[in-house]
């Protein structure tokens, strides 16, 4: 997302505003979570559900843009982008699993990496640490992956693609998951720092 100094400071009131438009868009994007969910299995329409899954992946690059470019930078929005990306490649990438659109190790690798992320910011929020924010090789990972697993379901549909969607699903999913197991590991020593300056603040 984006990134900024750990500090013990508060934040400034402009960070404050809950009601923006890259907020709103996290927010939609949490709400279509069951959508996809039932374009896959209620409807059993892979290719209906992977371009819907795209769409959301691409909606995480435009909000990021709004709030960066348009002054809606928010504390709220940092929290929100970064758990509906998080929910979005758990939920979606074990129903993808189920579904038996793409190979299990990588999504298993996918869901395993956030699972352990979001488990463990979790556990250091509740013990002290400050909010940190997510670094560009994270969001790059994410964004990639968001659109392997669309191309997966792609190749398994009724579109014809599936040696193009194969291709292309492999040249998004391998980086991204590199990459989002390289910047698993560079959060390592961030949330340390993070983790001590929350609590140098709370004796304070």
């Amino acid at each position: 997302m984006r990134p900024v100094e750990v500090t013990g400071h508060p934040p400034d009131p402009a960070g404050r505003r809950i009601l923006t438009i890259p907020n709103v868009l996290s927010v939609v994007r949490l709400c279509c979570i069951p959508v996809v969910l039932w374009l896959l299995f209620a409807r059993e329409h892979r290719a209906a559900a992977g371009w819907l899954l795209g769409g959301l992946g691409a909606t995480d690059w435009v909000d990021g843009y709004v709030a960066r470019h348009f002054n809606q930078v928010s504390e709220l929005g940092k929290v929100l982008d970064p758990v509906a990306d998080r929910l979005l490649l758990i939920v979606c990438g074990g129903a993808i699993i189920i579904d038996g659109s793409v190979p299990v190790w990588f999504a298993a690798l996918v869901v395993v990496r956030e699972v352990l992320v979001g488990g463990t910011l979790l556990v250091l929020y509740l013990l002290g640490m400050q909010r940190f924010d997510v670094r560009w090789v994270g969001k790059a990972g994410t964004f990639c992956l968001m659109f392997a697993l669309p191309f997966f379901l792609a190749s398994e549909s009724t579109l014809g693609w599936r040696d193009t969607g194969r291709v292309l699903a492999w040249c998004f999913g391998i980086p991204g998951l590199v990459l989002s197991w390289v910047a698993a590991a560079q959060y390592v020593p961030i949330a340390r720092q993070a983790l001590a300056e929350g609590r140098r603040a709370r004796r304070r």
